[in-house]
């Protein structure tokens, strides 16, 4: 009796807590063992075994969630899950010890915790961690995700986002990693091989060419092959070849005519070129059929049942799709359990170690800030000296702007910048609509690091206001915001509202004008000529504000270097105009996302069908300013110091993998990080871009400091990909290295022979 007391206590305790007993208090309950639980056995070894046992229908529960009310109702009237909450659920197989798959977002952290009473630590973005072209860093960050996504009882994340910036009005620029393959698919995938480590299944996305997101229910993407294989999906081929993810979410969008879910080639690519022996789990909503989707390579739907439920069955027991093809979906989904580690280690609730959180977002943001223009070296301030500073606009009394969608994180403590109400009431508007800050503000930090300076604080809501204040104050520091979301984009890359008046007014009231832009990617700065400093801090995260001071202050030297190029105009881009659905018509009905509550399905794909044809092609991002000889404002891997760096002694060593080495110098007085970029010129026969990135590596020198570095460029770095052939070739001919700051700042070059 005395025991069972106990016991009834404990699930009481338990069941209050809101998490399933069984899975989350093992130590309680006899685990059971079956002959698949022998963790020498193989991966496939295991899913195997597992399959033989199955029945029909608890095959078809693999591939599909529970529905959109996993998302939409509160969690005590849905289906019961173990997680703090779920962005998708898809019930196990009890009887077998298949665990339940419960996922969320993490591209910046957990998402979706906040609306459950949680703490989730919020990172600066995912361009952000691009900008510090940090592998190590990136693992750091995956690691710190990975072990809050455990802590919250999530045994799957719905990780890293690559796609490539061809359309940098993209709402969703800001989770993603730039406009390079190379770059973007190496970071991700350490990301995600330290979120495997931590035994979960990983996910990579929106594969592919999903590069915008007004209308991204109803664009057709229209690309070569070519330009596919060399840059949208190589970055998931690097990303998946580094981190072995688990997972690959396919996209809403049509390629070249075929959903992206459905698409043979795209997903044919994946699954055969680049053995990719994980699944492919589609977009939210994002499946359009039974048949064609699971013969083209979808394997499980999200997050409903609409295509893969009964629709799935029926297609099985009628000989539509083969008990193979059935088998080999099941088969992926149960491998990956067992590869990941899910079924041998499940995720335990646990409190995240919020002050680890604090110092990897800080570090983040330390290293992926980006200083773009320093006149006269008026930065960093000097504590001692500055007597009055005026710090202007962008809430900056309060917090630091974040991103919104799926990939939001909720702010600590709540929105220190109340909506509207009537954005409140409509739930499209307050996904997409709603400008959420993270409790970090930049006026603190800034007070903190000049404790004896006035410091007076001005909405930046009146121009002649904030010019007064500036006016009479020694330092002006101008805080710019830009709000990006999934689900819109932005209606061009100009500051939106009044800001780009109220800089000209402050720089004109006081030259010594510093910008901090919080940004999810490029803009304009019509006023760039008439500042001082300028600094891209991007989505700063839950430490902007230490951040941002230690960098305008000098604890901390900045370098971090654009993922992404930033034009002098939108008439310079591929597509001067952005390409939006047209407005639906007497012709045309509105399309909805299949099972979704019909406001939110109609704000994500409403419209006609339109193309977006990207006859840029190979040339993409900086490839295309370099190929139209193209000024920039700033290029691709441009990022000041507030010391220098010289370049020398270049020597290129022919071979299967050539290495280039190189050597480089602190110049100046402070100790400093370099990121030395290296790019290749292919012959003219490649009818290749005038160059693309090939390798880096990130240099911390002292003052005075020289160091020799040697960078392997491997033989598939400077192929192209033959669409005669479908194969990659190496050009015969001679190849140029060049060796730098940015793809516009290259002292060294030396020609070889591949």
């Amino acid at each position: 009796m005395k025991k069972g007391f106990v016991y009834s206590i404990v699930l009481a305790l338990v069941a209050a807590a809101g998490v399933g007993a069984q899975a989350q208090i093992p130590s309680l309950f006899p685990v059971k063992h079956y002959p698949w639980s022998d963790a020498t056995l193989s991966p496939d070894q295991r899913a195997d075994m597992v399959i033989k046992e199955m029945t029909l229908d608890e095959k078809i529960q693999l591939l599909h969630g529970l529905g959109w009310q996993v998302l939409f109702m509160p969690q005590e009237s849905g289906p019961a899950t173990r997680a703090v909450s779920t962005l998708g659920f898809i019930p196990g197989v009890a009887r077998l010890g298949v665990p339940d798959l419960q996922m969320t977002d993490c591209v910046e952290g957990v998402s979706g915790a906040g609306a459950k009473g949680r703490y989730a630590t919020a990172l600066p973005s995912a361009e952000t961690m691009a900008a510090a072209w940090d592998p190590a860093l990136s693992y750091e960050i995956g690691t710190m995700i990975g072990h809050e996504v455990r802590a919250m009882g999530f045994n799957m994340s719905l990780g890293s986002g690559i796609n490539m910036i061809r359309e940098p009005r993209d709402g969703r620029t800001f989770e993603y990693k730039g406009e390079d393959p190379l770059l973007a698919g190496t970071l991700a995938g350490q990301e995600l091989k330290a979120e495997k480590a931590l035994h979960l299944i990983t996910d990579v996305k929106h594969y592919a060419v999903n590069d915008q997101d007004s209308g991204r229910i109803v664009v057709n993407a229209i690309i070569s092959k070519r330009a596919m294989r060399e840059d949208d999906l190589l970055a998931f081929q690097i990303a998946l070849k580094d981190s072995g993810a688990g997972a690959v979410m396919c996209s809403y969008n049509r390629i070249n005519g075929t959903y992206a879910c459905e698409n043979d080639y795209t997903l044919g690519v994946l699954k055969k070129d680049f053995g990719f022996k994980g699944f492919v789990v589609s977009d939210w909503g994002g499946t359009q059929s039974t048949v064609k989707a699971a013969m083209a390579g979808l394997d499980v739907e999200m997050p409903g049942n609409d295509s893969f439920g009964a629709p799935m069955k029926k297609a099985v027991e009628d000989g539509q799709v083969p008990m193979d093809r059935l088998n080999d979906m099941v088969h992926r989904i149960l491998r990956t359990e067992f590869d990941s580690g899910i079924v041998d280690d499940p995720p335990q609730p646990d409190s995240p170690n919020v002050m680890r959180g604090f110092e990897v977002a800080q570090k983040t943001e330390d290293s992926g800030a980006v200083l773009l223009k320093n006149a006269h070296g008026l930065l960093p301030l000097s504590a001692a000296s500055v007597k009055s500073i005026a710090v202007i606009g962008g809430h900056a009394d309060v917090g630091v702007m974040s991103g919104g969608g799926s990939s939001q994180v909720s702010p600590a403590g709540g929105n220190p910048v109340p909506p509207p109400p009537e954005l409140l009431k409509n739930p499209i508007a307050s996904f997409m609509l709603v400008e959420v800050y993270q409790r970090s503000a930049p006026l603190k930090g800034i007070e903190e690091k000049a404790p004896q300076a006035t410091v007076a604080f001005d909405a930046g809501t009146d121009p002649a206001a904030a010019a007064a204040l500036a006016k009479k104050s020694q330092v002006a520091i101008v805080f710019a915001v830009q709000h990006e979301s999934e689900g819109v984009d932005l209606n061009s890359l100009s500051l939106p509202g009044n800001q780009d008046a109220l800089i000209e007014a402050v720089a004109a009231a006081n030259p010594h004008t510093i910008v901090v832009l919080e940004t999810g990617g490029a803009v304009l700065m019509p006023w760039l000529d008439k500042v001082s400093a300028v600094l891209e801090a991007w989505y700063p995260g839950i430490r902007g504000s230490q951040a941002i001071a230690n960098i305008l202050f000098g604890d901390v030297n900045p370098s971090g270097k654009l993922p992404l190029t930033f034009p002098v105009s939108e008439a310079d881009l591929p597509h001067p105009i952005h390409l939006a659905p047209p407005k639906p018509d007497a012709n045309h009905t509105v399309p909805k996302l299949p099972g979704a509550p019909g406001p939110i399905g109609m704000a994500m794909g409403i419209g006609p069908w339109f193309d977006v044809n990207y006859d840029e092609g190979l040339k993409l991002g900086y490839k295309w300013y370099d190929a139209e000889k193209k000024p920039v404002l700033f290029p691709f891997g441009f990022g000041l110091s507030y010391t220098n760096y010289a370049y020398s002694g270049l020597s290129v060593t022919p071979g299967e993998s050539a290495t280039v080495s190189f050597t480089v110098k602190n110049t100046g007085k402070r100790a400093g990080s370099e990121i030395a970029e290296v790019y290749a010129s292919l012959p003219d026969a490649a009818q290749e871009p005038p160059k693309r990135l090939v390798g880096w590596t990130k240099v911390e020198l002292q003052p005075g400091e020289t160091k020799q570095f040697s960078i392997p460029v491997a033989r598939d770095r400077v192929e192209i990909f033959d669409e005669v052939s479908d194969s990659w070739k190496l050009v015969p001919g001679s190849y140029v290295i060049h060796v730098g700051r940015s793809s516009r700042d290259l002292p060294l070059e030396q020609a070889v022979s591949y």
